[in-house]
């Protein structure tokens, strides 16, 4: 649920080129094949162009119990994390444009006693501008993510970290505005966030796959969260989700999202004007979405994490195409995962991985050699014979080829993309990329 999910796709560029009526299925069912083959990744993707779904599929299993496996499919449910953030602020603008609310009023209207609640507006916390101390950060949350919390405790944890600075004065992103802004939909529509959420986006879209998420029960096709280490998928910790409220509880499909997001864009669930609201960027931060940039095309939306539960959901107006990938699982890095998918999308050239002269020359290794460094990581990558390996910190790391200049240590999850006209190379683990350069 934190900035970086969104931050690293942004720092992924390259040049978007005009978009068919159709994307490309057999070429997308061979990208994802490859690393599925590979157990590298769990999950699902939907693409839709013109508001028509174009493209479906699941890769992976949603429960891992040793030699019990259930397979993801396209009806499986995620946790959706932080794109939750996106229902919430179409909420309430739907409260805004029915006059019972106001992107001006202050937050002491409904929580006099929170930091800075005489300044703060529903528009500050919308853009992450309030100041708010962020509660899932310095407050021992990991020790209490999987426990229950009530709104009183939650309120009492923003209101005891105070604020981090002034309202209005800068952008920071911040968990406690989306919780707060949940609760007072709560209040304004006296009713639970689930039934808002259902009584004003899921029931008008018939999302019947998307609502307030609880304990996760796979018998509803609800999937379980994994993270890739010494060679397996492992379950990670659960949170329960009433500690997240409007900043992160929403469960759903990735077809479901593409629906909502199409129905955005569409203004079927908000006005033109809300929805322009929504997409204007203060210091980079919109309201309850984020701008994207892939070559000189445009794209809004919002990535999210819980747990080992990623999801991406961004559209692109001038080329009317959606994309939503949610996932369960990620050892394959889900920026290359999201570029290789865009790529494809823009009739680019794409190479599959493990598709290519995975056997090596001694030779063609050497353009590779020598010692890489940033400030905290220093690299030496050698070869034996054709075998190339890269040690640190005493540990060694054998490498298997990708694709060009693209190599990954499945066991420790690790993935490493040298550029050798740069003299670069890039670690990657999930969201995460270290950049390095080779000093010798």
């Amino acid at each position: 649920m934190n900035r970086t999910i969104y931050i690293i796709v942004l720092l992924t560029s390259f040049t978007f080129t005009s978009i068919g009526q159709d994307v490309n299925a057999t070429k997308l069912d061979s990208f994802l094949n490859s690393i599925a083959s590979k157990d590298l990744a769990l999950g699902s993707l939907t693409i839709s162009k013109n508001g028509v779904i174009k493209y479906q599929k699941a890769i992976g299993y949603s429960f891992i119990d040793n030699d019990k496996k259930v397979a993801n499919d396209i009806n499986t449910k995620y946790r959706i994390g932080s794109t939750t953030k996106m229902f919430t602020a179409v909420m309430i603008f739907q409260l805004i444009e029915e006059g019972k609310i106001k992107l001006d009023q202050k937050l002491k209207t409904y929580f006099p006693d929170i930091p800075n609640a005489s300044k703060i507006t529903i528009q500050n916390m919308l853009n992450h501008r309030s100041g708010l101390h962020d509660y899932t950060k310095n407050t021992d949350f990991p020790e209490w993510m999987d426990k229950p919390k009530t709104h009183n405790e939650l309120l009492k944890i923003i209101k005891d970290k105070g604020s981090d600075f002034e309202p209005n004065a800068k952008a920071d992103y911040s968990n406690s505005n989306y919780l707060l802004l949940g609760y007072i939909i709560e209040k304004t529509c006296k009713m639970p966030y689930a039934d808002a959420l259902k009584k004003r986006i899921t029931s008008k879209l018939n999302l019947k796959n998307t609502y307030y998420g609880k304990s996760i029960n796979i018998k509803n096709n609800e999937s379980s969260s994994y993270k890739f280490s010494n060679n397996n998928w492992n379950k990670v910790k659960k949170t329960d989700l009433s500690i997240h409220g409007g900043a992160g509880a929403v469960v759903s499909t990735s077809t479901d999202m593409i629906k909502f997001i199409d129905a955005l864009f569409s203004n079927k669930i908000i006005s033109k004007i809300s929805l322009a609201k929504m997409e204007t960027m203060v210091d980079d931060y919109g309201m309850g979405m984020f701008q994207n940039k892939y070559g000189d095309k445009p794209s809004f939306g919002h990535n999210g994490r819980i747990e080992e539960f990623y999801s991406a959901l961004w559209y692109f107006p001038n080329e009317k195409l959606s994309i939503a990938y949610c996932t369960n699982g990620i050892a394959f890095p889900r920026t290359d995962i999201i570029e290789g998918i865009l790529k494809i999308c823009s009739n680019e050239p794409f190479l599959i991985p493990f598709t290519t002269g995975q056997n090596l020359k001694s030779e063609e290794l050497d353009k590779y050699l020598g010692k890489y460094s940033s400030d905290q990581i220093v690299i030496n990558c050698t070869k034996d014979g054709a075998k190339l390996s890269l040690e640190t910190k005493g540990k060694v790391f054998d490498l298997e080829k990708i694709s060009s200049n693209y190599f990954m240590n499945k066991e420790s999850g690790y993935f490493f993309e040298f550029f050798p006209d740069k003299t670069e190379l890039q670690i990657k683990e999930t969201d995460n990329i270290y950049y390095l350069k080779r000093t010798n």
